[in-house]
């Protein structure tokens, strides 16, 4: 089951869903139909309840968009924009080579999102002078929300945007991106733990569970966030440099198209223990061929089933060039195991997952040893 709904793309940009939105959307449209006056009939506070909350997300969109745009005119690819149970966030495939474009893409989010809150608290007023009312809190709620979105992204915890602009502030004083990144995820952490404590004190000291869950929340959040931002980074500058003919398998067979499934387990798949072979005639590939998609046939038509019945065929493979950059794969390496390796058309090799995996392992305990 795939964890993210695919919405379609704005700018170029694809625009997802993550499942755990759903709890968001229900939390906040719930919150709102007891937001509203209790003297509009419920169906109608639900309806707006559930506008207010689609217009939410639309400023989170916008507020994601603002980083993603500015991103693309600072030469960063921008993968994908997410919505999820926090909120949004946007996935670039490198990070910033300057403080002061790093400085820009982190500050236009909450920018945009107090945009909005100006933009919706002036249309409150005016709804509240045309007798709109209902209209008119659903605005001035909108208003509250952005601006509380845009300060809560400001607080200087990485990888919020504050995070990343105080990080871009020590990275443009002391022109070392290293330890302005360590510096910030340190600070990171910090607020985490400030919000997970803040959290316990109002659950436990004020008896207010449902507040103080949401601040325990939010602090495991950026905890979690901080780490992970902080490994990623760690991962690309381990890879800096690394090309893909350094982690290629060079030496795998290649099979035949024409080859039963029967004889491609007795002959290659058991004899190697390889679970992944390109396909190829003569050295032209054809497509990829593994284990998992022999298990799917069954094994009584092994004997008359070819690999190029059960191949992955080429026009449905991601292939790699050996003077390619690692870093540029990484996001299609986290949704396959394996991608052949060509040049000119010709299969020399691939390139398996197990192996990066195995590559970044070694540098990294070389890497401690060398420091010690």
């Amino acid at each position: 089951m795939k964890s993210n709904i695919s919405l379609g793309r704005i700018f170029g940009i694809p625009l997802r869903l993550h499942y755990t939105w759903f709890l968001i959307f229900a939390l906040v449209t719930s919150s709102l139909v007891l937001y509203f006056p209790g003297d509009y009939p419920t169906v109608e506070r639900i309806a707006f309840g559930i506008l207010t909350s689609v217009l939410f997300f639309a400023s989170i969109i916008i507020h994601e968009l603002a980083h993603s745009v500015l991103a693309i005119r600072n030469g960063i690819a921008v993968r994908e924009i997410t919505l999820f149970v926090f909120g949004g966030i946007s996935q670039v495939t490198k990070e910033a080579t300057r403080p002061n474009a790093e400085l820009l893409i982190a500050v236009v989010g909450p920018l945009a999102s107090l945009a909005m809150a100006g933009i919706f608290y002036g249309l409150s007023i005016l709804l509240a002078q045309a007798q709109q009312s209902l209209i008119a809190n659903l605005m001035r709620w909108l208003a509250i929300i952005n601006a509380i979105l845009a300060l809560f992204n400001l607080i200087p915890g990485f990888p919020l945007d504050g995070g990343r602009v105080f990080r871009a502030i020590i990275w443009r004083r002391t022109g070392n991106y290293h330890q302005a990144t360590h510096l910030a995820t340190k600070v990171g952490q910090g607020v985490a733990y400030a919000f997970l404590a803040g959290g316990m004190v109002v659950i436990f000291v004020a008896h207010l569970w449902l507040n103080g869950l949401w601040l325990v929340f939010i602090g495991w959040f950026l905890r979690d966030a901080a780490r992970a931002a902080y490994q990623q980074i760690l991962l690309r500058d381990s890879l800096s440099g690394v090309k893909v003919r350094h982690v290629t398998d060079y030496g795998g067979p290649i099979v035949s198209p024409e080859l039963t499934l029967e004889r491609l387990v007795q002959d290659y798949i058991l004899p190697t223990g390889r679970n992944c072979f390109p396909v190829a005639r003569g050295s032209l590939l054809e497509g990829l061929i593994t284990l998992s998609a022999v298990k799917k046939i069954p094994q009584t038509r092994w004997d008359i089933t070819t690999v190029q019945e059960a191949m992955t065929p080429i026009n449905k493979l991601k292939t790699a060039h050996p003077d390619q950059d690692i870093l540029s794969l990484l996001p299609e390496m986290g949704k396959t195991d394996h991608m052949p390796v060509t040049e000119e058309g010709k299969v020399i090799g691939i390139l398996n997952r197990e192996d990066l995996n195995r590559f970044l392992r070694t540098r990294a305990d070389l890497e401690t040893n060398l420091r010690r």
